[in-house]
């Protein structure tokens, strides 16, 4: 017996890191995943290694969106969970950003988490109730200097969860986890700097940066009955982190003279 024996879930930016890490882990417990990732490839090659389905869709797409939940409902056998968890970032002070990179970012991060909840909820509550978390982050809790767009966002996303949580309870349960440092494809870049790992590791507790199966375990959580007292809550998973200040403090500072 599995956790999520009776889930049918479906994630978005399935196809790597975080959102990789949990269809495995879904599919683990037992769970019917669809992966969506504007990598269509990436997606396929998750989907089939979990014995899933895949599409090919950008998250601030809604017409896509809805039609790829569309249909995963239908061959799915009806949704009861969905993991809004694409995103993406990049580092500029505020003045800096060009206008349409700051859309890109907030579109990905805020309007891709509400494309998800407005395709998925009416599904969920149809099929007898469910789940959704969405993926904030720390830089939304304690931002920093440089990610102006994306602290933003990502805060929103806190927001729109609790407001959504008090819309579909009691059928549906709505939470957000907050990752802090985690080693993915989009953290790779900084990570490989000489000076990151031994300072992001210094200011963590738990000494050492996360793996997006750190993250994809506290989803699993969320989305099972273990959690079924937990809605509306932004749960931070950093190891600890924050405690002493922001993610990605003095990054901005550290680039600028490079620039």
């Amino acid at each position: 017996m599995g956790l999520l024996d009776a889930t049918r879930a479906l994630v978005t930016g399935g196809g790597s890191g975080i959102g990789a890490a949990t269809c495995r882990r879904f599919a683990a417990e037992g769970a019917a995943v669809a992966v969506l990732d504007v990598n269509g490839d990436a997606a396929q090659a998750v989907a089939d290694a979990v014995g899933g389905i895949a599409y090919a869709v950008d998250v601030t797409d809604w017409a896509a969106m809805d039609a790829a939940i569309a249909d995963a409902d239908a061959r799915l056998g009806g949704l009861n969970a969905i993991f809004n968890n694409a995103g993406s970032s990049t580092i500029a002070g505020v003045h800096e950003y060009d206008v349409a990179e700051w859309d890109r970012i907030v579109r990905v991060n805020l309007t891709g988490v509400f494309h998800g909840m407005k395709a998925a909820a009416p599904r969920l509550l149809a099929n007898g109730g469910g789940s959704i978390v969405s993926t904030s982050s720390i830089s939304g809790t304690r931002p920093s200097g440089g990610e102006a767009p994306y602290a933003a966002a990502k805060a929103a996303v806190a927001a729109l969860t609790a407001t959504a949580a008090l819309e579909y309870g009691p059928t549906v349960r709505v939470n957000a986890v907050a990752p802090g440092m985690i080693h993915t494809g989009l953290t790779d870049p900084l990570l490989a700097l000489d000076w990151a790992v031994p300072h992001m590791t210094a200011k963590t507790p738990l000494a050492r940066i996360g793996t997006p199966e750190d993250i994809a375990d506290v989803v699993v959580f969320l989305v099972s009955d273990l959690a079924r007292f937990v809605t509306g809550q932004n749960l931070v998973v950093d190891g600890g982190m924050t405690l002493h200040g922001a993610g990605v403090d003095g990054l901005l500072e550290r680039f600028r003279p490079r620039a």
